[in-house]
């Protein structure tokens, strides 16, 4: 198995450490240990809620000579709630500031639900409802899919990230970026396990030139359960 992938802007390592469920509170020695014990892939994201100690954690790796910041391969997310063209910059830009970072290497749009805005100063992460304390029931905003990838091709030119890319994408929504894209997305990132193999799905993406990843590769059908 090749070590790295080819991406538009540099290479992504094959094996990546997923933040996703990782406790405030163990989720900056997690980090600094996984980089000493040879990652250089971090998987993150701004609804993962821990994106701050993540960076401390990285910010550590870097500061004890562990590695340095062109050794890492930092991938982020953008949030449901940001997907208005004038949320998505300042999206972008929480999550580096999270993570302490000056650039990402791979920003991904997490969902294609787009959801009503929450500003940062009601709630951050957002989560999936606007108001928890009125309803658990999700409200959508009508943002064409389009517009933010727009914006997210913006981030690229303006060197907040080297590559975009899409999560939990199917084929039709693949096809419809696909015609309109100035920048092409660079990665697909989809839930692949023995169980789930998604076959159809990964031999569209890589017709299309994209690299997929996968989450939750040890499957067991736990992957929205708690730990």
């Amino acid at each position: 198995m090749a070590s790295s992938l080819a991406l538009p802007n540099g290479s992504m390592p094959t094996v990546g450490y997923g933040v996703w469920k990782i406790g405030k509170d163990r989720a900056s020695s997690l980090v600094k240990s996984v980089i000493a014990s040879g990652y250089r892939h971090v998987d993150s994201a701004a609804n993962y809620g821990n994106e701050k100690e993540v960076g401390k954690g990285i910010a550590s790796a870097i500061e004890y000579g562990v590695c340095s910041r062109e050794d890492l391969f930092i991938t982020s997310k953008l949030r449901n709630t940001y997907h208005d063209s004038q949320h998505v910059e300042d999206a972008c830009k929480r999550s580096l500031s999270d993570l302490r970072l000056d650039y990402l290497d791979l920003y991904l749009i997490h969902f294609p639900i787009s959801l009503k805005y929450v500003p940062f100063d009601v709630r951050y992460p957002p989560g999936w409802v606007p108001d928890p304390d009125v309803s658990n029931t999700m409200e959508f905003a009508s943002v064409p899919i389009r517009e933010t990838w727009k914006a997210m091709e913006k981030l690229v030119d303006k060197g907040l990230v080297r590559n975009i890319g899409l999560s939990n994408w199917n084929s039709q929504g693949l096809r419809d970026i696909i015609s309109y894209a100035r920048i092409r997305p660079a990665v697909l990132q989809i839930e692949i396990h023995p169980y789930l193999q998604n076959t159809r799905l990964i031999a569209f993406a890589h017709s299309l030139g994209m690299v997929v990843t996968a989450f939750s590769p040890l499957g067991q059908g736990q992957s929205y359960a708690k730990l």
